[in-house]
């Protein structure tokens, strides 16, 4: 399917330079149809292409596309459009790549003062229309004010779909299941249950399990049972009873789950046979309070981690932190503030006097490094605890990158809120974030779990109900 909405009849893309700098694989998107790039799209290209950012990578990646393209084809080749060679040996019906060879004499209706470069592409888009007439020619671009001005002057204008994980947000898996009040009896004597260290396991058999994934949350109030699928085999399944940890007794360095939601996120931040955890939820639904807990007793406690490693995307103020003085980790303290409000939560102690809360901040500062995403590219963790905060803000490439970064023992947790993106061009159906939800809910080795209620406070929660 085209990466934008399919029509039958051939159509000609113009693609705008934010497309090549959001995804420069875009080139290989549109299948059987043909794809215009106007020359202020090579200009911007060439403007944008130095540096270390995202942006700049992608600019740098989207020419050597285009140079792979071109491969010596000569100046007659050019003009009669270059055959779209798959991404990676991809075979599939490719349309032809052209570029603007020539100046093209339509003008703009009405006066659009100033050369920009986005009146430069309407005027080539309006040219095209003109000159196409057999065929449809869209616009594609990230920037939602170059498609108002198109739809304005008739150019049927699109975004670039290619990288939405889903339709809709609201069919993002959520990682809970609620079972029917009448589950077990559906079940009857058919149920094998067994325990092993006191906690205990169910394997069923049946034909109900088609929709569940592994390490998904499943619960029924009406019993009070609450309990993670395991493994799913055939028509065979087998569930874990979770441990409580809303029972005092059972706390998490001094921290209890205050709705089940926060209990099973507190379970699979413990379990080490779960090396990549999600959660999602509003602000105040306990994120990073419940993975900075898990992360300290871990590190602290069961010593199964060496340290824990904390980073997040520097939107914004802007990607840049070099004018800010100091190392890196003076560098990215004033983005850690969620990070140091949690710290405070967790080790305050009216019972600690100055010497003892000095001691345990200089104790936590050794096993809780800042890290700047700028600096993550070849890095390798092992038996570390990563912590990627406000994840929505990263694209998949970026988080791609993130997640390779992990060595043997190594966990890492992304947490984010999807209704709050920062960064141009990204949405909640494009986020890094949602496309890691997707992408890992099949793998038996990693868990996801939208935090629904905020536990901040009373002010807190009518403020998000009713603001």
């Amino acid at each position: 399917m085209s990466s934008v909405h399919s029509h039958e009849e051939k159509q000609l893309f113009v693609l705008d330079t934010n497309v090549l700098m959001h995804d420069p694989s875009s080139l290989f998107r549109f299948q059987e149809h043909d794809v215009f790039l106007p020359m202020p799209v090579l200009e911007e290209l060439d403007n944008n292409k130095r540096g270390h950012s995202e942006v700049a990578r992608n600019a740098r990646q989207a020419s050597r596309f285009l140079e792979d393209i071109i491969g010596g084809s000569s100046k007659e080749d050019i003009e009669n459009g270059l055959k779209i060679v798959g991404l990676k040996g991809q075979e599939f019906e490719s349309g032809k790549l052209y570029f603007q060879t020539h100046e093209l004499a339509a003008k703009i209706p009405g006066s659009l003062p100033g050369n920009k470069p986005d009146n430069n592409i309407l005027s080539t888009a309006i040219a095209l229309q003109n000159e196409s007439k057999d065929r449809r020619v869209v616009l594609v671009t990230k920037d939602i004010n170059l498609r108002i001005k198109a739809a304005a002057l008739g150019i049927p204008a699109e975004d670039y779909y290619n990288d939405q994980v889903i339709d809709d947000v609201n069919l993002l898996y959520s990682g809970s299941l609620k079972l029917e009040d009448n589950f077990w009896d559906t079940f009857g004597d058919d149920v094998e249950s067994w325990q092993d260290e006191d906690v205990s396991f169910f394997r069923l058999k049946g034909d109900t399990f088609k929709d569940w994934y592994p390490n998904q949350y499943i619960y029924n109030d009406a019993q009070d049972f609450h309990a993670i699928v395991k493994s799913i085999q055939d028509k065979t399944v087998t569930i874990q009873a979770l441990h409580d940890y809303r029972n005092p007794k059972h706390s998490v360095w001094g921290i209890n789950a205050r709705n089940r939601e926060q209990n099973f996120a507190l379970n699979v931040l413990l379990d080490p046979e779960i090396d990549f955890v999600t959660l999602l939820g509003a602000a105040g639904t306990g994120k990073t309070l419940l993975t900075l807990a898990a992360g300290l007793a871990q590190t602290l406690d069961m010593r199964r981690y060496h340290e824990i490693i904390v980073t997040r995307v520097t939107v914004p103020v802007g990607e840049d932190i070099g004018y800010l003085p100091g190392s890196e980790e003076e560098k990215m303290t004033p983005w850690m503030g969620a990070l140091m409000d949690n710290l405070d939560v967790l080790t305050h102690s009216e019972d600690n006097g100055e010497w003892e809360k000095a001691a345990t901040h200089d104790l936590l500062a050794k096993r809780i490094k800042i890290r700047s995403l700028n600096f993550m590219r070849g890095r390798t963790f092992l038996n570390r605890y990563l912590i990627i905060d406000e994840a929505q803000n990263l694209t998949s490439k970026q988080m791609k990158t993130l997640i390779t970064r992990a060595g043997p023992g190594t966990k890492v947790v992304c947490l984010g809120n999807v209704a709050q993106i920062d960064t141009p061009y990204l949405t909640e159906t494009t986020s890094g974030l949602t496309y890691v939800v997707d992408r890992f809910k099949m793998w038996e080795h990693s868990a996801h779990i939208t935090l629904q209620r905020g536990e901040r406070s009373r002010l807190a929660d009518f403020a998000s109900d009713m603001l």
